[in-house]
């Protein structure tokens, strides 16, 4: 019975928990947001539009067009791709919204492998 009781206080706790997920508030402007690859830290500078976004990462610049799919997800792909990796689209999808900033995850289309970070709006 103790169990039951446990259980059920569980799910009732975890039920009533809303994640924030204002996502139209962060279509558009200027992010930073930080990702670990391996035991290295990417900082990336994002200025974004409803149809572009344009990525500044270690003094480079890249274009990449946007395809809404709904508020909370859209699909980048390269605008002039150098090599076969970059011709592959990457799924975005935001977890969760809070003040200035928002939690997302990425994959290449199709893929399962999904990383997840956290960007702030700087502008």
């Amino acid at each position: 019975m103790r169990f039951l009781v446990g259980f059920l206080a569980l799910f009732l706790f975890i039920g009533c928990y809303n994640v924030q997920r204002d996502c139209t508030n962060f279509k558009t402007g200027t992010f930073k947001f930080e990702a670990l690859s391996g035991t290295e830290v990417f900082k990336t500078t994002i200025v974004r539009n409803d149809t572009l976004e344009v990525d500044y990462y270690e003094g480079k610049t890249d274009s990449s067009s946007i395809r809404w799919i709904n508020d909370c997800e859209y699909v980048l792909k390269k605008i002039n791709p150098k090599n076969q990796a970059e011709k592959k689209a990457i799924l975005i999808k935001i977890l969760s919204t809070h003040n200035d900033e928002y939690t997302f995850e990425f994959s290449e289309v199709g893929k399962t492998t999904k990383s997840t970070a956290t960007a702030k709006r700087i502008k």
